[in-house]
């Protein structure tokens, strides 16, 4: 009866903490996207600078030469272009995604920097969403038999043989 209690307990806990994936994935997603809007309205004033003095983007930037703070700045205009391409990628990936795609691309995140802002900031909740109910079946049912498995092997030693 205890190890039906502690199976109980540790699939729920082990639901709960599942749930919480989808509502997470989705704040990342929100930030992921504002991060985009902002390095493209950065990309946007570099282009139209260049483009009124008659510069194509890769001109405008050959041009930041001369002394170390422009090359500095020309570096960081280049990482800008870049982190933009690949942000952009990344929410075009997701945005299409589903939870369990989500889920899968999860460890090949984009931006570290991003995740851990979303995490310091996330609340968990009781999901209320039929991803998040969904997450947490699995959750329970995974954290349950994970459970019963662990403890039956634990166990083992300690089983009454039947000798016939």
């Amino acid at each position: 009866m205890m190890l039906r209690l502690i199976t109980l307990m540790f699939g729920v806990v082990s639901g709960l903490a599942v749930a919480q994936f989808p509502e997470f994935s989705q704040q990342y997603l929100q930030r992921l996207s504002g991060a985009v809007d902002a390095l493209e309205e950065v990309v946007a004033d570099f282009d139209r600078s260049a483009t009124a003095e008659g510069l194509s983007r890769e001109e405008a930037l050959q041009q930041m030469n001369g002394n170390a703070f422009v090359e500095r700045r020309q570096t960081d205009m280049r990482a800008t272009f870049a982190r933009l391409e690949r942000l952009s990628a990344e929410e075009a990936r997701l945005r299409g995604a589903g939870a369990l795609e989500r889920l899968i691309a999860a460890p090949r995140i984009a931006d570290s920097e991003i995740a851990e802002a979303a995490w310091a900031q996330y609340q968990p909740a009781v999901p209320a969403t039929l991803e998040g109910l969904s997450f947490g079946a699995a959750g329970f049912a995974l954290g349950a038999m994970a459970l019963r498995v662990f403890l039956g092997l634990l166990l083992l030693p300690f089983r009454r043989r039947n000798h016939a």
